[in-house]
């Protein structure tokens, strides 16, 4: 059996024609952290069945997703995030793909829509998820509290046919999740007890821009691609100097 699984937080917006492009699941599990718009009630109305759970981070939120899914007698599980869209195509090849395989899991590709164009390069495609998974044989790992890691007891398979990302609606969405994963990753070196030196306020914004825009072939989205790998490079050295700020308030 295969469920597919929905996190949410106050995802109305996107709820039910999330839902309605999993149909061919055999059933699915939208697990909400206490939602205070119409998240449930439309994913209820959709037919999909809703748990929820007090939100602490992302790989425990996923980790009883998991649970809670086995406890469904899933023998696989899906997670889409509610801007994610399946296509009839990616629909047809996960059936298959479970059907018969040894895998733990799969990994699918994506198409990101940002500022409503899809982006072809500067790391936004193939944007490799792995989202499909075989129950008992993964887990999140929990020090990975964002941008989490699943841990496979087995192989990793590949699949060919993308997935719809309807990515950052507009730039001050962009800008307010790049300021979230920009102190989290700050906070991260600085408890690894990396400290930023002159040049990483330098050479670390130029060199992501030139991996951005250059080695993941930003350039092929023209003017979209460039405004992309600069906005990303900039937020490389914000998160150096927010990591200096840690180092000077705990000096």
């Amino acid at each position: 059996m295969l469920i597919a699984i929905v996190l949410t937080l106050n995802e109305s917006e996107h709820i039910q024609a999330c839902i309605e492009s999993l149909r061919f699941a055999d059933r699915v599990l939208v697990f909400d952290s206490f939602s205070t718009d119409a998240t449930c009630s439309l994913a209820q109305e959709s037919g999909a069945q809703v748990v929820q759970r007090r939100f602490d981070n992302y790989a425990n939120q996923r980790n009883a997703a998991l649970e809670a899914a086995q406890e469904m007698g899933a023998d696989w599980v899906l997670f889409v995030d509610a801007d994610e869209r399946i296509t009839p195509d990616s629909a047809r090849e996960i059936r298959a793909a479970i059907a018969h395989t040894d895998a733990a899991g799969f990994r699918l590709p994506r198409h990101n829509f940002i500022f409503g164009k899809r982006t072809r390069g500067a790391g936004w495609y193939p944007d490799y998820q792995t989202r499909l998974l075989r129950v008992g044989a993964a887990h999140y790992d929990p020090e990975r509290q964002v941008h989490e890691v699943v841990m496979l007891d087995g192989a990793l398979g590949t699949l060919a046919q993308p997935i719809i990302h309807h990515n950052y609606r507009d730039l001050p969405q962009f800008l307010e999740k790049q300021r979230r994963y920009t102190a989290y990753e700050a906070q991260i070196l600085y408890q690894q007890g990396v400290k930023p030196k002159p040049r990483n306020f330098i050479l670390q914004p130029l060199r992501h821009f030139r991996w951005r825009y250059v080695t993941l072939k930003g350039w092929r989205d023209g003017w979209h691609g460039l405004r992309l790998s600069a906005l990303m490079a900039w937020y490389e050295l914000r998160k150096y100097q927010l990591l200096r700020g840690l180092w000077r308030k705990h000096a």
